[in-house]
């Protein structure tokens, strides 16, 4: 008699195990895809599971239509969920600037050492 307990013991403990290896991390990843597509907007630029990035022009129930590239006639509609990543149109501007803005300090830095080392070698 105590050995099936122990046994009913281990099938729990694996059932356990299964659900916090597996089923939980599943449902928080649905979770997370469920977010990505109800924050999608016309606008946003996206990454398809193929590897195409393109320009949402219009979102209609389970379908999206991607402009993709600079070509104005190159529209594909696709399925919602071909899309991997969202990157929001306003985020692409500000990520733009401060890449430029981080240059620009990076170059004065380089010119205050640049001026310090002159200084120290005369």
């Amino acid at each position: 008699m105590q050995e099936l307990g122990v046994i009913i013991i281990y099938i729990v403990l694996i059932g356990l195990m299964l659900y916090f290896l597996m089923v939980r991390p599943q449902k928080k990843q649905e979770k997370e895809r469920k977010a990505l597509y109800d924050s999608m907007a016309v606008g946003d630029y996206v990454c398809t599971t193929s590897g195409f990035y393109g320009q949402i022009m219009d979102i209609q129930d389970d379908t999206v239509i991607v402009e993709f590239g600079n070509n104005k006639n190159c529209r594909i509609a696709m399925k919602r969920a071909a899309i991997e990543q969202v990157e929001k149109a306003g985020a692409a501007a500000e990520a733009q600037a401060a890449k430029t803005e981080e240059k620009k300090d990076d170059r004065k830095d380089d010119k205050k050492d640049e001026k310090k080392s002159t200084l120290k070698t005369k």
